[in-house]
């Protein structure tokens, strides 16, 4: 196990290092790292390691939701308004009826896995996008109307919208039939997550102000409470559904609008941990990409994955109608609206564990959209974002 852990960090790290220096964002060495030292091609991560990977994972995305929690501006969301709702559904929206269409001219699925596999395709990585909106908020970029925030809580929500779609759909392939209530799980979520997480955040607040102790205590003790909203999550959602990863987003955010001291001295502390974790996060990522499934893939799956994404683009547009926002800042928006990669190593497999027929066509372009999408999102993220937004220092 130790042994594989220092191969995770040694080989991220310079892989990471290597295509940062010759202008290829870090996250696709990391993500190659996973794939060649994974189970699929050098079999090099320990047992025990992939075991937890799935943990390990969450982790590391709870400290960058805290991070972008720190970073939230309640008054920059207020701001931007409707566009940030629609930008919630409306892609992800256009996106799965675009595969539903297109699955069975292309690849010949019957329309309900098409469904399935749209599902699956659909959810942006907050995991690639969230990083990227940390950094363009502290420098400065896209400030004037709040647009890393716009994708931030968008990529946020979008997740939850698309895995309510997904459970809908795979039960509805098992015998249930659809059951339209099922979709107000999505804002009674989103309710109950925000509103749990500003509960407490103020709570933490009000003790953080009573109490004197290190910054370092505090850190622990605010990772501490994110694990158990998650956990919490976990336990309720036979009975009533929770987002636990908004929970912790609005934990951070609600520590920012309260107590802004700490939260600014804190933000270093989580960037330093985010350096480990991001490496955890994409290497066991892409350790989960078994690239034996692309062995077979046609052009129909890189045709549907790239029409999917025009669908997604455009509806990305459609939600910035009538918005202050230049063309070119509504282009960027759709930019960092590309990348997948966590929920499809999530959520990949579960159609094919469950007996779904198209289980392993569904498995093979959800690791063919990782990827595709997780260097494109990226790569155009990072190389747009001077040209495509004003920065105000």
């Amino acid at each position: 196990m130790l042994f594989s852990l220092a191969l995770i960090l040694i080989v991220g790290f310079s892989l990471s290092g290597i295509f940062n220096r010759i202008g290829i964002p870090g996250l696709v060495g990391m993500l190659l790292s996973g794939i060649v030292l994974g189970p699929y091609v050098l079999n090099l991560i320990a047992p025990e390691i992939l075991n937890i990977s799935a943990d390990l994972r969450e982790i590391a995305l709870i400290v960058i939701l805290i991070r972008a929690g720190l970073t939230i501006d309640l008054k920059d969301l207020k701001r931007v308004g409707r566009p940030a709702v629609l930008m919630c559904f409306v892609p992800a929206t256009f996106e799965i009826a675009a595969i539903t269409f297109l699955a069975p001219i292309l690849l010949g699925m019957p329309r309900l896995e098409a469904a399935i596999l749209g599902t699956v395709i659909a959810a942006v990585s907050p995991a690639v996008v969230v990083p990227r909106m940390i950094s363009l908020i502290e420098s400065g970029y896209g400030k004037t109307r709040s647009i890393p925030q716009l994708v931030m809580a968008g990529a946020s929500v979008d997740d939850i919208y698309v895995i309510v779609l997904f459970t809908t759909f795979l039960n509805m392939y098992h015998g249930s039939s659809f059951n339209g209530l099922s979709l107000l799980a999505v804002p009674i979520s989103i309710l109950l997550g925000i509103g749990l997480g500003i509960l407490l955040g103020l709570m933490l607040v009000k003790i953080f102000k009573l109490i004197h102790m290190r910054d370092t205590i505090k850190v622990l003790i605010i990772m501490s409470t994110a694990f158990l909203l998650v956990t919490f999550e976990a336990a309720v959602k036979t009975y009533v559904p929770v987002s636990g990863l908004l929970a912790v987003m609005a934990l951070g955010a609600t520590i920012l609008k309260q107590y802004d001291v700490l939260a600014k001295r804190i933000m270093g502390k989580f960037s330093k941990i985010w350096v480990g974790a991001e490496i955890l996060l994409f290497v066991l990522v892409g350790a989960e990409v078994d690239i034996r499934y692309l062995a077979g893939v046609g052009i129909g799956a890189v045709l549907l994955i790239f029409g999917a994404l025009v669908f997604r683009l455009f509806g990305v547009f459609l939600s910035l109608l009538k918005t202050p926002l230049e063309p070119k800042e509504r282009l960027f928006a759709a930019i960092a609206y590309i990348p997948k990669a966590t929920v499809q190593a999530a959520i990949g497999a579960i159609p094919l564990a469950s007996g779904v027929a198209s289980g392993e066509l569904i498995l093979t372009v959800a690791v063919l959209a990782i990827v595709i999408t997780a260097p494109l999102g990226a790569i155009g993220i990072d190389k747009t974002h001077k040209k495509l937004l004003e920065r105000i220092s």
